[in-house]
């Protein structure tokens, strides 16, 4: 009898036993086990990052069971850790990563690099890689293996000093602080080298490379230009203050920047233009006929429309030339970036022998030295011109205004600006008359 129970016992236990396996084996193949990082694999125990196509990079493969964060990460034999991923968020999945001995940015003991390493190649040597999940209950597994770094180009693409011409930039076309130049000593070959100024929003304002004896991405002093758009018409960055970033990356992904603080004042695209009233001339001469030795007068008016201030220079409003004179022979030379208003006529010698400020003295604004015409504002230009010679064979004599934006241009809409016919009245030849000779109003600089 008590054979028997123990006999059905027994029987009981090993049936108990097998559906608790069958259920085991069911729940494993649909689900797997219970891990949460699976099948970490490191294809290469050793790679040669040199960027010569052989063995330079590795695949690091590995699944996760469930949502989870991810860091994978190098250590020396110093115990120096090294990421190359840190704290990844994953969802659950089979993943693959080429791997090519770069990690984030590091300082080697007692180095000193101009600016930050954002990724580098690790030295020579072995080392001990760590794939690390850990899942939204905070449970955390690893997986660790090792492998070597050899034959690594390890040269850094330093940016060494790194410089701005200067830190005050006004990109507004008047002469003064136009442009920015920014130059550095790149050490090795890259990739990509690229340079620019960012803005708050993240957007890059690309600078463009000068062109010189040393090829585009290769070791050697590399210069910049930069003038805020402006020269294309385009509207520059807002005033402010922003850094100027030079970046290189070489072949094996080692990626350096440096960078330098520039502001930004004045800034914009300038504009002005000659006013036409609703009725009558844009510009207004008091004669249309004007005897030998007389003057002919004119006023105009110019508005600046835009948003910076616009540069001007001598002679003033009020100036008298005789026809004979120049701007030249004033001591107004041309000064590039600067505004004037002036008078053209057909048989001139030279495009626009006489010019005048945009405006006086006491109606312009003073910036370091510079006089101004701001946004918003217009001046009222007033001149005259003493008629001692013929202006050529044509008579009458096609007279007109131009408002010049001196080496810069002279827009369409402010070239030849309302033509009139302005009559020389000259005595016959066996009268004609020498003028009353005037001293010329020389400028006398300060």
């Amino acid at each position: 009898m008590m054979e028997n129970t123990r006999t059905r016992l027994l029987v009981l236990f090993v049936a108990l036993a097998l559906v608790a396996v069958t259920v085991w084996a069911t729940t494993y193949a649909i689900q797997g086990d219970s891990s949460l990082l699976r099948n970490v694999v490191v294809d290469d125990t050793q790679i040669t990052p040199n960027a010569d196509g052989s063995n330079d990079i590795t695949t690091i493969r590995y699944e996760i069971a469930r949502n989870a964060t991810v860091s994978i990460y190098f250590e020396n034999g110093a115990g120096e850790r090294f990421y190359f991923r840190e704290t990844r968020p994953r969802a659950e999945g089979s993943y693959s990563v080429n791997f090519s001995g770069v990690v984030e940015g590091y300082l080697l003991p007692g180095e000193t690099i101009q600016g930050q390493i954002l990724a580098r190649l690790l030295q020579n040597g072995t080392y001990t890689w760590t794939v690390t999940a850990t899942d939204e209950d905070g449970v955390s597994e690893s997986i660790q293996g090792q492998i070597t770094i050899a034959e690594a180009d390890t040269t850094l693409p330093e940016l060494r000093n790194f410089s701005l011409d200067k830190t005050i930039f006004t990109p507004n076309q008047d002469g003064i602080d136009d442009r920015v130049l920014a130059g550095f000593e790149l050490m090795k070959e890259v990739s990509t080298l690229r340079v620019y100024l960012l803005a708050p929003d993240g957007n890059q304002y690309p600078i463009e490379e000068k062109e010189r004896g040393i090829p585009a991405n290769m070791p050697g002093r590399h210069e910049y230009d930069y003038e805020g758009g402006v020269d294309d018409k385009a509207t520059p960055p807002p005033d402010g203050t922003y850094p100027v970033i030079a970046y290189a990356e070489d072949a094996e992904g080692q990626k350096i920047q440096v960078e330098q603080q520039l502001t930004i004042q004045y800034g914009g695209v300038p504009r002005a233009d000659i006013i036409s009233p609703p009725a009558g001339h844009t510009i207004e001469f008091n004669l249309t006929a004007v005897a030998l030795c007389d003057t002919l007068y004119f006023t105009a008016t110019v508005r600046n429309y835009g948003t910076t201030p616009i540069r001007t220079t001598g002679p003033f409003p009020g100036t008298v030339y005789d026809s004979d004179w120049n701007y030249n022979t004033l001591g107004w030379h041309t000064e590039s970036g600067a505004w004037r208003l002036a008078i053209g006529y057909e048989n001139e010698i030279f495009n626009y022998p006489y010019r005048w400020a945009i405006g006086n003295p006491d109606e312009l604004t003073e910036i370091d030295g510079d006089l101004y015409l701001m946004p918003d504002q217009r001046a009222v230009i007033t001149g005259g011109i003493r008629i001692v010679n013929s202006l050529g064979i044509r008579n009458p004599q096609p007279v007109w205004a131009g408002l010049i934006h001196e080496d810069v241009e002279i827009s369409q809409f402010n070239n030849r600006v309302d033509t009139q016919s302005i009559l020389i009245d000259l005595p016959d030849e066996n009268n004609l008359t020498t003028c009353e000779p005037r001293e010329i109003p020389v400028r006398i600089e300060e």
